[in-house]
């Protein structure tokens, strides 16, 4: 059996999204900026998924601008601070931020641009009161990872943005884990900008989008044509784009129970491996998180051992974001928590998603049983 607990690095493709995505790969070939009938048919094709995208994260479908995914939508906003030609002088971010906004906003602090980084508490969760204090001043543009990748801890995002708002500064909220695991409405949550990636909710690699609501305009992400309102050119990548509309879909429609489900199967984890393991601790804290992780920690276990272990016996796991992996660093999200090295060295994310069901939780929980009390003995020869 192999049983893979690592949702959070990538999701399967549902066989609906793949049922959507046929038609353009196979059959409907015209470039969407064509006139033509061919032309149309591929236009119509994208329009549609703009409208599924809205639907779910509760905008208009003019605010959805398709993207390669959220990485380069989170680039493009910071990256925009050095065109000055945008309402905000400064950056705002946390210390428990994804690799694409942590790296280009230290980018950015590197040639002269005013950075501020606010820490969080033990459960990963922002400093709101550091946060007021950073925002007095010229306005901002906040960036927050709205749903940890690797702890899946959640950020108060309307405390964010009533505070952003008031500041007169402007917030971007990368929702790419939130999105197809907890409600998403972009005018409710009060954030000018959510980005996101249809990978993490059962689509397509290499596509995603980054919404506006409300938003002031930002530089062009690709010049060279008048695709996505001239802000990003270049002919659109129509099959993946039916992806993720297909699968915004698939969320909206099943939310309620894919939230129940995942959640279950989560607990169900969690309560196994704590009834029978010493020296376990949960990363975050059930009700904090998103409800298909479980950031949990070994104490005295490696989790670079475990994980080949798991590999070998079935499980799929990761030892926290899948762009780290390899890397014997311990995690920057754990250190910003206050845990020592050691003990985000010794933690595993095991996240749950489309598939995975009791027997297999179950068989998981089996092998970490085995497993964990080995990788300590063999920490400690």
């Amino acid at each position: 059996m192999r049983v893979y607990l690592d949702h959070n690095a990538t999701t399967p493709l549902r066989e609906e999204v793949v049922d959507a995505m046929l038609p353009a790969l196979r059959d409907v070939y015209g470039n969407p900026s064509s006139t033509h009938e061919e032309g149309v048919l591929a236009r119509r094709i994208v329009e549609q998924a703009r409208q599924q995208v809205s639907s779910l994260t509760g905008c208009a479908p003019g605010d959805v601008m398709f993207t390669a995914g959220a990485t380069e939508a989170n680039n493009a906003l910071v990256q925009a601070l050095r065109t000055g030609s945008v309402p905000w002088q400064r950056m705002i971010t946390t210390t428990v931020e994804h690799p694409s906004v942590g790296e280009p906003v230290t980018q950015a602090a590197a040639v002269g641009h005013e950075v501020t980084t606010v820490g969080v508490d033990a459960a990963g969760r922002i400093d709101l009161v550091a946060l007021e204090a950073a925002l007095v001043g010229p306005p901002a543009l906040v960036s927050v990872l709205w749903a940890n990748n690797e702890t899946g801890v959640l950020q108060p995002a309307e405390a964010i943005a009533e505070r952003v708002r008031a500041a007169g500064s402007f917030l971007h909220l990368d929702a790419t884990q939130a999105l197809g695991k907890t409600p998403v409405d972009v005018s409710g949550l009060g954030a000018h900008w959510i980005s996101c990636s249809a990978h993490k909710l059962n689509g397509p690699k290499g596509v995603g989008a980054l919404i506006a609501a409300d938003a002031p305009e930002v530089p062009a992400l690709l010049i060279g044509g008048p695709q996505e309102r001239r802000q990003r050119g270049g002919t659109e990548n129509v099959a993946s784009i039916a992806g993720l509309g297909a699968a915004c879909a698939l969320a909206g429609e099943e939310l309620p129970e894919r939230m129940a489900r995942y959640g279950a199967l989560r607990d169900q984890l969690w309560h196994g491996l704590e009834a029978q393991l010493d020296g376990v601790r949960w990363n975050g804290g059930e009700g904090t998180v998103l409800v298909n992780t479980l950031s949990v920690e070994f104490e005295g276990a490696a989790s670079d051992v475990l994980l080949q272990a798991l590999d070998i016996e079935g499980v799929a796991a990761s030892a926290g974001a899948a762009c780290h992996s390899g890397s014997v660093s311990p995690s920057h999200v754990l250190v910003a928590m206050g845990r020592t090295a050691e003990q985000a060295r010794g933690t595993l994310r095991l996240s749950v998603g489309h598939g995975n069901d009791e027997e297999q939780i179950d068989w998981a929980i089996d092998r970490l049983v085995e497993l964990v009390p080995r990788a300590r003995q063999a920490a400690r020869a």
